[in-house]
C-alpha cells in the first residue's frame, strides 16, 4: 500500500511525461508577455474621473486617513497649515524636493515653514507628493526616489501627501502597469528602488488585540488632493 507521499510523487512524473519543455517554455514567455490583469473587482472600474476621486476618498477616510480638496497647487500651502493648526501641531515640516511641490509657492505662506529634503529623526511632520492614488481600496502609491525620499513615508508622526486628481486610477493594475512599461523601454522614469502602498495611518494589533496608530509610522495621514495640478 503506497503512503500519500509517494501517491504524489507518482501524479507528478505521470503529469511530466512526455512533455515537450521546449513549447511549454514558450507558452509561459507568451502568457508573462501578455501580462493579462488579474481578477478585477467593480469598484476598481469607475466610468468617469470624478467617480474615481469619490471612491478614492471615500475608501481613504474609511482606512482612518482625513482628505481634503483644493483646486490648485497654489492651494496646497493653505490647506497644509489649515490642518496643522487645526491638529494643534507644529507650523513646520520635512517637504518632498519635488518640482511640483514647488509650485504650490510655499514661501508665500509666511507661518508655515518647510525644508526640502528627507526626513530626520526631528522632523513631526512630513510632506511628500503621490505617484498614484487607488480607488480601489484608497490606498497612496509612493515611489522611492531623489524628489521623493522614503523617510518622508515612515519618519515623521504626521504624514501629509499631495495628490493630483489626475493621478487617481481605479485598480492596483492600472497604478503599476506605467512603472512597468517605463522599466522596460529604459526611460528615466524606470521601476525605483522602492514602491510603497499606504492605506491610512500606521497600526498594529499585535499587542494585547488591541489596535495602535503609529505602531511603524505615522500616526496621522492626510491627503490634499488637488484638482488642477498643471493650473496657475
Amino acid at each position: 500500500m503506497s503512503t500519500a507521499r509517494e501517491q504524489i510523487f507518482a501524479a507528478l512524473r505521470q503529469g511530466f511525461r512526455g512533455r515537450n519543455e521546449a513549447a511549454a517554455k514558450v507558452g509561459v514567455d507568451a502568457r508573462l508577455a501578455r501580462r493579462a490583469p488579474n481578477l478585477v473587482p467593480a469598484r476598481a472600474k469607475p466610468e468617469q474621473k470624478r467617480a474615481a476621486v469619490a471612491a478614492f476618498t471615500a475608501m481613504a477616510e474609511e482606512a482612518a486617513a482625513t482628505v481634503a480638496r483644493v483646486n490648485t497647487m497654489i492651494d496646497v500651502p493653505g490647506a497644509v497649515a489649515d490642518y496643522l493648526r487645526n491638529h494643534n501641531l507644529p507650523m513646520r515640516a520635512a517637504l518632498a524636493p519635488d518640482p511640483l511641490l514647488d509650485a504650490a509657492r510655499w514661501e508665500r505662506r509666511k507661518t508655515l515653514e518647510v525644508r526640502k529634503g528627507r526626513a530626520e529623526a526631528f522632523d513631526e511632520v512630513g510632506i511628500s507628493l503621490a505617484y498614484r492614488g487607488v480607488a480601489e481600496t484608497g490606498t497612496l502609491v509612493m515611489l522611492s526616489g531623489e524628489n521623493t525620499p522614503t523617510t518622508l513615508n515612515f519618519l515623521p508622526e504626521t504624514e501629509i501627501v499631495i495628490l493630483p486628481a489626475d493621478r487617481v486610477v481605479g485598480a492596483y493594475e492600472e497604478a503599476l502597469a506605467p512603472l512597468r512599461s517605463n522599466s522596460e523601454d529604459g526611460s528615466r522614469h524606470s521601476l525605483p528602488r522602492v514602491v510603497n502602498f499606504v492605506t491610512g495611518p500606521s497600526r498594529s494589533a499585535d499587542i494585547e488585540q488591541a489596535l495602535q496608530l503609529g505602531a511603524h509610522g505615522p500616526r496621522r495621514l492626510h491627503i490634499v488632493i488637488v484638482d488642477d495640478a498643471a493650473g496657475p
